[in-house]
C-alpha cells in the first residue's frame, strides 16, 4: 500500500517501504535504542538485531482515516529507562515524517523485543 497526496502540482504516491525507512533511519538515532528488531521475531521468539543495513525492517506502516499508524520493534539499551527511550522515539519518528513528507502520524506503537548490554566486548 502507498500514502497518496494530492497539491496543487499533481498528486504524489510514497511507497510505505520508504516511509518505513525513514521512520527506521529516525528511530536509530534515538538515545537507548541498541537497534530495530524484526517483526517477525515475535512470533519466532527469536530476537535479531538489525542495524543500518535496512532501517526500515521492524517497522510497519499503516494508513489510516487521519494519518498514519507506525508499528516499531525495537531493542533497548540496558540500564535506559525504556518509558523515555519509548516517547524520544515517538517524538523523534512523528517530527521526521512530518518534515520529510508532511505526513501526520495518528499513532505510533512501540513493541520492546529485547534488552541489549552494549560494552567492550
Amino acid at each position: 500500500m502507498a500514502t497518496t497526496m494530492t497539491t496543487e502540482f499533481g498528486k504524489i504516491t510514497i511507497a510505505d517501504d520508504v516511509i518505513a525507512t525513514a521512520a527506521g533511519m529516525a528511530a536509530l538515532d534515538c538515545y537507548g535504542l541498541a537497534g530495530m528488531a524484526p517483526r517477525r521475531a515475535m512470533r519466532d521468539g527469536i530476537s535479531t538485531l538489525l542495524n543500518r543495513e535496512n532501517p526500515g525492517r521492524g517497522v510497519d506502516v499503516r494508513s489510516t482515516g487521519e494519518g498514519l499508524a507506525v508499528d516499531l520493534s525495537i531493542v533497548v539499551s540496558y540500564g535506559t529507562r525504556i518509558p523515555e527511550v519509548a516517547a524520544n522515539l515517538r517524538e523523534k519518528v512523528s517530527y521526521t515524517l512530518r518534515e520529510i513528507f508532511g505526513i501526520e502520524t495518528e499513532r505510533i506503537n512501540i513493541s520492546v523485543q529485547g534488552v541489549k548490554v552494549l560494552g567492550d566486548r
